[in-house]
This record gives C-alpha cells, sequence and structure tokens, in this order.
C-alpha cells in the first residue's frame, strides 16, 4: 500500500505541474496579446507605422490678407527719390547738349577761320553737313561753295584801291560832258552839316572806310551809288559772295548757341 501511494502522488504532481506550465504558456500568451512592450522586447512585435500628417485645405471662402500699406515717411522718402532722379536726368541731358553745342561752336569757327584766311576747308566740309546740313542746308552749300573760290576781306580792299578813279570817274555810257560836270560838282558840294556829303569823291571815302572796318555790306551799297559802279562789276559779284558766306556762318554760329537739334 505504501509503494502505490507513492506511485499516485508522483503522477499528481507530474499533472498538476503540466496544468501550472499550460496555464504559465496561456498567461505569456495573452499577456504578449495585449502588452506591445513586452512583446516588442522579445520581438514578435511589428514596429509601429509612422504617423502621416496632412494639412487641412485652406477654407476657399477665407478673405485675402490686407495688402500692407505705405506710411507716409515712406511715401515722401520715395518722392525725394524721384526727385532726386529727375535732376539727376535733367542735368544729363544738359550736359550732352552743353557738349553738342561747344562741339558745333568749334566747327563754325573753324570754318569761319578758313573762309577768313581764304583757304579750302578740308574735313571741315563733312562736319558741317553732319552738324549743320540737316536743319541749315542752303547755308552750308553756301559756305563750301565759296570756300572753293575764296574771298578775302585784304583782297577787297586792295582792288576797291585800284578800282577808285574809275568808280569816281563815271560809267562807260557816259559822255565826256557829263564826266566834266560832275567832276566840276565833286569840286564844291553845299549841303546840311548832319547830312552826308553825296558827291563822289566823299562816297567812295566812305565805302572806302567801311570796307576797310570789314563792313562790306555798307560798303558795296555805297559803292553802287558812285558813277562808275558799273566798271567794278568784277569787285561787286565778289563783295556779294563774301557777304552771302559770312551771313551763312553767323546763321551756323547762332544756330550752334541755341539749344536743340543744329
Amino acid at each position: 500500500m505504501n509503494g502505490s501511494g507513492t506511485r499516485m502522488g508522483w503522477g499528481g504532481r507530474l499533472l498538476v505541474g503540466l496544468v501550472l506550465i499550460l496555464a504559465g504558456a496561456a498567461a505569456a500568451i495573452w499577456a504578449l496579446a495585449h502588452y506591445q512592450p513586452a512583446a516588442r522586447f522579445l520581438g514578435i512585435a511589428p514596429p509601429p507605422q509612422p504617423e502621416i500628417l496632412t494639412l487641412k485645405p485652406p477654407a476657399t471662402n477665407a478673405s485675402p490678407p490686407p495688402a500692407p500699406t505705405a506710411s507716409p515717411a515712406d511715401d515722401a522718402r520715395i518722392t525725394a527719390l524721384e526727385d532726386r532722379l529727375a535732376r539727376v536726368e535733367n542735368a544729363t541731358q544738359r550736359a550732352e547738349g552743353s557738349a553738342g553745342r561747344a562741339d558745333a561752336l568749334v566747327v563754325a569757327f573753324a570754318a569761319r577761320r578758313a573762309i577768313d584766311r581764304g583757304v579750302a576747308l578740308g574735313y571741315l566740309e563733312n562736319l558741317l553737313l553732319q552738324r549743320f546740313g540737316a536743319q541749315h542746308e542752303a547755308a552750308v552749300a553756301t559756305i563750301i561753295t565759296n570756300s572753293h573760290q575764296p574771298v578775302r576781306l585784304n583782297d577787297l580792299i586792295a582792288q576797291y584801291e585800284t578800282l577808285g578813279p574809275d568808280l569816281r570817274r563815271g560809267g562807260l555810257e557816259d559822255n565826256w560832258w557829263t564826266n566834266f560836270k560832275r567832276e566840276l560838282g565833286s569840286l564844291v558840294e553845299v549841303h546840311r552839316a548832319d547830312r552826308p556829303a553825296v558827291n563822289s569823291e566823299a562816297r567812295y571815302q566812305r565805302a572806302l572806310q567801311r570796307l576797310s572796318s570789314g563792313d562790306v555790306d555798307q560798303a558795296l551799297a555805297e559803292t553802287m551809288r558812285l558813277p562808275g559802279a558799273s566798271r567794278a562789276t568784277d569787285w561787286t559779284n565778289k563783295a556779294r559772295r563774301y557777304i552771302a558766306a559770312h551771313r551763312a556762318l553767323d546763321e551756323i554760329e547762332s544756330a550752334a548757341l541755341m539749344p536743340g537739334p543744329q
């Protein structure tokens, strides 16, 4: 009996141990299923999925943000900058205009010097055409034409002195009696003190004086009143060319001094 009880005791013990093992395994399985840190510690739980953040679309009926408004101080600074920029632009334009006028004056003065000396213009012809040809075509053409056949003031004076007797004597169509009466009347002339003498000698001397001072226009006017003016056709033609050339020079010099296109 004692041996049989002993064997029954060991079988019971094994059964109790097996029940305990099964209960522990069930508890472990339940714990692993409901306790994620332990499962992750044993390496049998899947890694946590990263959270995905989604942006909520803005409401379509939301009003746009108000536009920034400039302060009065900003407006004042902008106005000041615009004024400074306008002054700089005006100063630049004035500088460019002054430089252009200076160049034009140099060309005009050089052309006058060449005409007065009776030499060819040379390269000045192209400069005259570039600077003044568009606005003063006739004046430029007159200057260039007269430069090809120059007339100097000294030559006009010398030729006029040579023509003096013919200018005072009378025209080719006058007879000896007309010339005699003219010469006789030139000896004595009565005229008012406030009026110049009109005899041939006085007119010739006034014309020569005007010519010597460079006033060719007035000298020509006095010469045309002399009785022998018909004998001085060559001189009068040269005088007219001289006058035309210098009037053209005056025109382009005045244009060079004026602002705007030449």
